[in-house]
């Protein structure tokens, strides 16, 4: 059996491609959607992809199992579990199989059994995968957002993101029970293999190895010892607490994910655009998306702009802040855009109608900087109180240690909570070190607030000077 993990950086998200040497026929599990990857891997390896799976209705990325079934004739292995709101949509024209827990299937000599593994979300399987052409013993599990590395993927995204009220606890306990009567019951030698690593927002602890085993994380997850006990109630509120934030997108992709999306055909190529087409495209609605560093954006950018940074979080601050509804422009250098493209389809971000590669040819008054402000400025204010703390580091991070009095907002929920704000007093605007604090201050700029500064060097400057920080949460008014 060829077996091989794909990981995509900017989402830590992990899909699969399974082939079966002896008839040429391969599988592809949780594909993401620039589809060309597992293409251009199944013609170097000879092999022909016949079948496309997943583990679920994902909340992370755009899927791209459509996309290559329709690229391939591939016949999709959907999941049939999970209530009326999770049953998957707009599949006319795909050749598909709908699959329940204990249905098996064979990509040539590849068997895989389907385990219905609710606690992420309802409809939530994973494939238990022999090597038929040596055991019929499980060799694999792919777990999808069910197990990952020292973690289990979070119950309360439908709550969080999609919006189903009162689905965070129940999801919990039906995630004991997966845990309890469908991982643990499986031999401690099968392989665990996930569909994210860390990094990712499924889960608030997963590790950065590839991959696990059944007796390992049954030994050591954090989650081993409360069903050893049978501890149910404890397992609740341990998986509950300490979740990260999430990205407000997520709903978004739960609706396409589920529903249908469109199909592209392919990367999308934008054109380079000259001034007056980029001038066009500004005045018919287009969002300019920056992604040069903090410092860049700082000295100089146009007015509007919203400044994400090229780079390990641009996929998921771009969910964030970007609306899906208006068109989009980068300024990135031009051998980046593709990647951006990549980036931004896989959330699908579609509609980007171009591209500048700098701001040559504006003058200096065309530009506006970002108001800066040094820590003893900001402790003069603060101690006077004259201005409002914005902390848009995460909720975690915010507990751990603050300035008194600040308001914590994630980054990327800035645009969520304009209305906490104020306009008429200084908005001193601080993450750890000033790359989230950009992102955000970018954001609130294009908004009209042009009360925010920015506190360079973010919360290390204060903690350096010695000045008061507190531990916990704190009511904050704006």
């Amino acid at each position: 059996m060829v077996f091989r993990q794909i990981y995509e950086e900017g989402l830590a998200q992990m899909s699969y491609f399974l082939g079966c040497p002896a008839t040429g026929e391969a599988l592809v599990v949780d594909p993401k959607r620039d589809i060309d990857t597992y293409l251009d891997l199944a013609g170097s390896l000879g092999l022909t992809i016949t079948a496309v799976a997943e583990t679920h209705i994902h909340a992370d990325y755009l899927s791209g199992a459509r996309e290559l079934a329709k690229a391939t004739g591939a016949t999709l292995y959907l999941s049939d579990e999970g209530d009326e709101n999770w049953k998957y949509r707009g599949l006319e024209g795909l050749p598909h199989v709908l699959v329940r827990d204990g249905d098996e299937f064979k990509v040539g000599n590849i068997r895989v059994k389907v385990l219905h593994t609710p606690g992420h979300t309802p409809e939530h399987i994973a494939f238990l995968v022999a090597d038929g052409a040596v055991s019929d013993e499980p060799l694999l599990l792919l777990t999808g957002d069910f197990v990952f590395v020292g973690d289990i993927g979070r119950p309360d995204l439908l709550e969080e993101a999609a919006g189903f009220k009162g689905t965070a606890e129940p999801g919990a306990r039906r995630m004991f029970r997966s845990l309890k009567e469908r991982f643990l019951t499986l031999p401690d030698h099968v392989q665990v293999w996930p569909g994210h690593g860390a990094g990712s927002a499924c889960g608030k602890a997963l590790g950065a190895l590839p991959a696990t085993t059944v007796g390992y994380e049954r030994r050591h997850a954090w989650w081993a010892e409360y069903l050893e006990r049978d501890d149910e109630e404890g397992f609740v509120k341990a998986l509950l607490q300490g979740q990260p934030e999430a990205p407000t997108y997520f709903k978004e992709m739960k609706r396409l994910n589920r529903d249908g999306m469109p199909i592209l055909g392919g990367i999308p190529h934008p054109a380079r655009l000259t001034k007056s087409q980029f001038g066009k495209a500004l005045a018919e609605g287009a969002i300019l998306v920056d992604t040069r560093d903090k410092f860049a954006f700082a000295g100089g950018h146009l007015e509007g702009a919203i400044n994400i940074p090229a780079g390990k979080s641009f996929t998921t601050f771009a969910g964030w802040l970007l609306p899906y509804d208006r068109p989009l422009v980068l300024l990135a250098r031009p051998e980046e855009v593709e990647g951006l493209v990549r980036a931004l389809i896989r959330i699908g971000l579609d509609n980007v109608v171009g591209y500048i590669p700098d701001l040559e040819g504006y003058a200096e008054g065309e530009l506006e900087t970002v108001p800066q402000i040094t820590v003893e400025e900001a402790k003069a204010l603060w101690e006077r109180r004259e201005a409002l703390v914005l902390d848009v580091r995460g909720r975690d991070e915010y507990l751990a240690g603050h300035i008194p009095g600040a308001l914590n907002l994630h980054a990327g929920r800035v645009l969520a909570h304009l209305d906490r704000l104020p306009k008429d007093r200084p908005l001193i605007v601080h993450c750890l070190g000033g790359d989230r604090s950009s992102t955000a201050i970018s954001a609130l700029l294009a908004h009209g607030f042009r009360n925010a500064l920015n506190l360079t060097g973010g919360i290390r400057v204060w903690q350096a000077a010695g000045l008061p920080m507190e531990k916990g949460e704190a009511l904050v008014s704006a």
